[in-house]
C-alpha cells in the first residue's frame, strides 16, 4: 500500500513538467508538419523560450524526467529497428569503412577539442553526435558524462547543431551526389554514413530513388547499433578516469541500463518475432519520447548560457562533419565500394 501511495505521490510531482514538455513536443511537430524545418530544432527553440519555467520547483521535476528517464526509454527503444540481417548485408567493406568512419570522427572531435583549449567531454559529444546519430547520439552520449551544468549546455548546443547541419546535408548532398554521377548503391551508402538524422538520411536517400534510399537506411541503422559499444567505451572511460580527473562534484553514471535494453531489442527484432507493427510503433514512441527529452533540455537551457559558450563548439562540429564527409568519399572511390 505504502509502495502505491509512494508511486501516485511521485506521478503526481512529475506531471506538470512531464505535460509542458509534452506539449512543446506537440507544438513543434504541427509546426514542422504544417510548415515545414526540423522538428527537433523547433522542439528546442520553444523549449528556450519557457525556460523561465525551470525556475518553479512543481515544473523542474518533470522536466528532469522527460531530460533523463524518458530519454533513456527513447534512445532503447532505437533497438526494435534494427536486425543483425541488415548489418550483414552490409558487406564487410562497408561496415569496415563505417567503423573506421564513426572512430577516427569522435578521435577528430577530441583533438579538435585539445587544439581549441575545450574541455574532453565537448570533443567526445561532438564528434560521437556526427559520427553516429546525431540529436540521438548527443543525447544518450551526454547521459553518461559527467553530470555538470556546462555538459548541459554543451549537449544542446551540439543537438542544434547536428539537427542543423544534418538538414543541410539532407538538401546538398544528393545533389553533389548526382553531379559526381554515382550508382544508387553508392549513393546511399554516403547518404547513410555521414548524414546525422535517420529521417534525414531517409528522405536525401528517396531523393535519388529505390536503390540509395534502401541502402542509406540499412547503413544509417548500422551506425545507430554502432551507439551502443561507443557509449559504452566512453561510460568506461570517465568511470575509470576517477574522481581525480573528473573532478569530486561531477558525478559519472554507471554503465546505463538503457543500452542492455537496446541490445535485447536487437537480439529480438532479429528473431523475426516482432511483428511489423510492433517495430513501427516502438519507432514511433522512440521519435515522440526523444522529441519530448529534446524538449525538456531547451527548458532546462537559458539561450544566454548557450551564447556564452563561444563559437569552438560551432567549429568543431563544422570540421567533423566535413571530416567524415570527405573520408567517407574518399574510401567509397577508392576501394570500389557499392560497384560489386
Amino acid at each position: 500500500m505504502n509502495a502505491v501511495v509512494l508511486a501516485g505521490t511521485s506521478a503526481m510531482r512529475m506531471w506538470p513538467g512531464t505535460l509542458v514538455c509534452v506539449v512543446i513536443a506537440l507544438a513543434s511537430t504541427f509546426v514542422s508538419e504544417h510548415y515545414g524545418g526540423p522538428q527537433l530544432i523547433y522542439a528546442l527553440l520553444i523549449g528556450l523560450a519557457f525556460h523561465f519555467l525551470s525556475a518553479n520547483p512543481q515544473i523542474k521535476t518533470g522536466v528532469d524526467f522527460c531530460g533523463r528517464t524518458l530519454l533513456r526509454v527513447g534512445v532503447a527503444l532505437l533497438g526494435a529497428r534494427i536486425t543483425v540481417e541488415q548489418v550483414a548485408d552490409l558487406g564487410w567493406k562497408t561496415a569496415a569503412v563505417v567503423v573506421l568512419a564513426m572512430t577516427l570522427t569522435i578521435c577528430c572531435g577530441v583533438l579538435l577539442a585539445r587544439v581549441l583549449k575545450r574541455r574532453p567531454e565537448e570533443g567526445v559529444l561532438s564528434g560521437g553526435a556526427v559520427a553516429i546519430c546525431g540529436a540521438s547520439a548527443a543525447m544518450a552520449i551526454s547521459a553518461v558524462l559527467p553530470q555538470t551544468r556546462e555538459n548541459e549546455r554543451i549537449t544542446l548546443l551540439n543537438v542544434v547543431g547536428v539537427t542543423v547541419f544534418s538538414t543541410v546535408a539532407m538538401v546538398l548532398y544528393p545533389f553533389v551526389l548526382k553531379a559526381v554521377d554515382l550508382n544508387g548503391m553508392q549513393s546511399g551508402i554516403f547518404l547513410g554514413a555521414t548524414i546525422h538524422d535517420v529521417a534525414q538520411v531517409v528522405a536525401a536517400g528517396a531523393l535519388l530513388g529505390t536503390q540509395a534510399a534502401d541502402t542509406a537506411t540499412v547503413v544509417k541503422l548500422f551506425r545507430v547499433l554502432l551507439l551502443v559499444p561507443v557509449v559504452l567505451v566512453i561510460c568506461l572511460a570517465f568511470r575509470r578516469a576517477g574522481a581525480a580527473a573528473v573532478g569530486l562534484d561531477r558525478k559519472v553514471p554507471p554503465v546505463p541500463g538503457f543500452l542492455l535494453a537496446f541490445i535485447a531489442l536487437v537480439v529480438v527484432s532479429s528473431t523475426g518475432v516482432l511483428p511489423t507493427q510492433a517495430v513501427s510503433m516502438a519507432s514511433d514512441a522512440s521519435r515522440w519520447l526523444l522529441v519530448i527529452a529534446i524538449a525538456a533540455a531547451g527548458v532546462k537551457t537559458s539561450f544566454e548560457d548557450l551564447l556564452k559558450l563561444g563559437w569552438q563548439p560551432v567549429l568543431m562540429l563544422v570540421v567533423e562533419t566535413l571530416f567524415i564527409a570527405v573520408f567517407v568519399a574518399a574510401a567509397l572511390l577508392g576501394l570500389k565500394l557499392g560497384l560489386s
